[in-house]
């Protein structure tokens, strides 16, 4: 198991704890030992469930348990998991979250369900190398995020989740279609102003799709109507839908070309960071949408917000409605044989991961 690590040490490399190991023997057999807990190895079991997962089970489970009951299995978990004492944690929204995650994870430590996870294919046109990336999450501590490019869009979706948003839901989407100019640093700092310039861009999103929206009904009716000659009503519909697509790709790349290649940032006053060591330049910045939800993932929505990349490593990402900033730094571990066969293979994945927790 690979664990972030401590909050909010975005930068610091990740943790690496065994969970089981497998002892191939003679005549095609093998022995599975569970590694959970403190007291050393002991018996396990490994199931093939389908093709691309497998669940794992302890055989022993009193080798999880301490000798000091589930009090001080929370102690040492809170000091491996989030270098902490309980005494060290005041606010109280965040005890809450932290016993909750306990709870949660402890349930579960005798049975494991493991499915394949593709990393995202990458493209020369791509903004940044596409990957796995920590990201701080406010009292819900470090959590990993995928980020993936599809054409005028990149998604950042959660491989760990929170009781707010769950793993597989898309944390944040990002319109590259749409960069966002920065004010100068003295503007930058009034949060005001900057929700002003975006909530401007999102207004001009919103006009967008219902163009699109009401050009794709005009044309649905003028196909209808001209069944008899549908090739020749076709051939000069196709001509404006590739000009129009390839002026706003000329756009958006003419925009990131113009963009300086480096410009002061400072986060606005008022806008929460669990970290404070974020870089005080960026590159480029577009708009985007993130999501937001109520405990269990009520009354999930998507609210708007600004993506910023620093560099080829790090990016951020402001919710306006939170006044909230996530720090983002890419994970730095070479996984072996995580590449994805196809590209229908990577969106097949994500749908699944997604389509677990809806």
């Amino acid at each position: 198991m690979y664990l972030p690590p401590h909050d909010p040490h975005v930068d610091d490399p990740m943790r690496f704890k065994p969970l089981f190991r497998i002892h191939l023997m003679e005549r095609k057999s093998a022995t599975v030992e569970c590694m959970y807990g403190h007291k050393g190895p002991h018996n396990g079991h490994i199931q093939i469930v389908k093709k691309d997962e497998f669940s794992t089970k302890c055989n022993q489970t009193d080798h999880h348990r301490m000798s000091g009951g589930r009090q001080e299995e929370f102690r040492t978990w809170l000091r491996e998991e989030w270098g902490r004492t309980l005494e060290d944690i005041f606010h109280e929204h965040m005890q809450e979250l932290i016993l909750m995650k306990f709870i949660y994870t402890s349930q579960y430590d005798n049975c494991l369900t493991y499915r394949r996870i593709y990393l995202p294919p990458s493209s020369p046109d791509d903004l940044l190398k596409p990957g796995l990336f920590k990201g701080t999450y406010g009292s819900h501590g470090l959590e990993i995020v995928m980020l993936s490019f599809h054409g005028k869009k990149a998604k950042g979706t959660k491989i760990t989740g929170d009781p707010n948003i769950p793993a597989g839901q898309q944390t944040v989407e990002i319109d590259l279609a749409h960069p966002i100019q920065l004010p100068d640093i003295e503007n930058l700092c009034n949060f005001n102003e900057l929700s002003r310039i975006v909530l401007e861009v999102q207004e001009q999103v919103r006009r967008e799709q219902q163009e699109e929206e009401e050009e794709e009904g005009q044309d649905e009716e003028e196909g209808r109507s001209r069944q008899g000659d549908s090739q020749q009503a076709e051939q000069p519909a196709q001509k404006d839908d590739a000009g129009a697509e390839g002026t706003e790709a000329a756009g958006a790349a003419a925009a990131q070309e113009s963009a300086p290649t480096s410009q002061p940032f400072v986060l606005p006053v008022g806008v929460i960071s669990r970290n404070e060591d974020y870089p005080r330049t960026c590159r480029m910045c577009f708009y985007g949408t993130g999501l937001v939800a109520g405990h269990g993932f009520t009354s999930p929505e998507r609210t708007p917000g600004i993506f910023i990349l620093f560099d080829d490593d790090r990016f951020g990402f402001i919710w306006l409605e939170l006044k909230s900033f996530r720090f983002y730094s890419r994970i730095k571990v070479s996984f072996q044989n995580a590449e994805a066969p196809s590209r229908e293979a990577f969106d097949e994945m994500l749908k699944n991961i997604q389509s677990m927790t809806t």
